[in-house]
């Protein structure tokens, strides 16, 4: 088929088209090392299932300045401590399973070791940016990350491992991975102030602009420290330090907030530990 006079002059200028559009996209596409490009990255990974690497991005965005400090810090803050909730069920899912099965206990505690010394990793990383966090004064905090993947169903795979029953080395990285995307799921569910309840979590970030009051978001904190801190509890690791620390920190948050049932409860539950330690 020929080709006319006029569609050459059309097709002469294509290139000139996809270089002005080729400009145009690299100009507002966020530079790399900005705390908009991180964030990319971060939604990213996240999308991808790699939670940690999305962690990783995040912790730059959380300390730098502008408009995506606060974000960063906020999805931070539930990624870290997903994570060390998800790390920390497995270590306690593999213990049960060395005391259920005691010919080859040791390869479950190896396991336990592992788990709880990532644990113990993302919930000292999640008090470090939780001390920077604090010293906002945003009447409400931003929930303007994706919502996490996942289940808040128990992972059937641990509930096995639990009974003693090794997984196979194939099982044990969809196992891992569906144990922290719970993790996630719940640390966000806990930031919305919707306790276990995904779908109600979920009818949140369905909103243009999902949003908690500060002291919705403090009050999920102040929980997430207490549970972080009975990880060092005599029969986990073992490090009253962390142990006591934790629960202090936990304790001033909630002394924070208005009081409410929920306060006293969880107020309850901290010097009830803290006065175990003295004992």
């Amino acid at each position: 088929m020929s080709v006319t006079s006029s569609q050459r002059t059309i097709f002469a200028g294509v290139p000139a088209l996809c270089l002005c559009l080729a400009s145009c996209a690299t100009d507002t596409a966020p530079k790399p090392g900005t705390p908009a490009y991180l964030w990319a990255k971060a939604v990213e990974a996240a999308s991808g299932g790699d939670l940690v690497k999305a962690a990783e991005q995040l912790d730059k965005v959380a300390s730098s300045t502008g408009e995506f400090r606060l974000r960063g810090q906020t999805w931070l803050l539930v990624l870290t401590s997903g994570l060390a909730r998800g790390y920390g069920d497995l270590g306690d899912s593999f213990e049960a399973g060395a005391r259920a099965n005691k010919a080859n206990a040791t390869a479950f505690r190896r396991q336990v070791t592992t788990y709880r010394g990532l644990a113990n990793r993302f919930g000292l990383q999640f008090a470090e940016v939780m001390m920077e966090f604090e010293k906002g004064t945003d009447e409400n905090i931003p929930l303007s990350f994706p919502f996490p993947g996942g289940t808040a169903a128990q992972v059937i795979q641990l509930t096995k491992v639990s009974t003693g029953i090794l997984p196979l080395t194939s099982e044990l990285a969809p196992a891992e991975r569906r144990a922290l995307e719970r993790g996630v799921l719940l640390a966000a569910c806990r930031a919305a102030g919707s306790a276990e309840d995904a779908a109600k979590t979920q009818d949140l970030f369905k909103s243009a602009t999902p949003q908690v009051a500060r002291p919705v978001f403090m009050m999920a904190i102040a929980q997430t420290l207490y549970d972080q801190s009975q990880l060092y509890a005599r029969m986990k690791m073992d490090d009253p330090g962390k142990l006591k620390l934790f629960c202090n920190k936990a304790l001033d948050t909630v002394k924070k907030l208005p009081e409410s049932k929920q306060t006293k409860e969880l107020s309850a539950k901290i010097n009830d530990a803290l006065k175990k330690l003295k004992s």
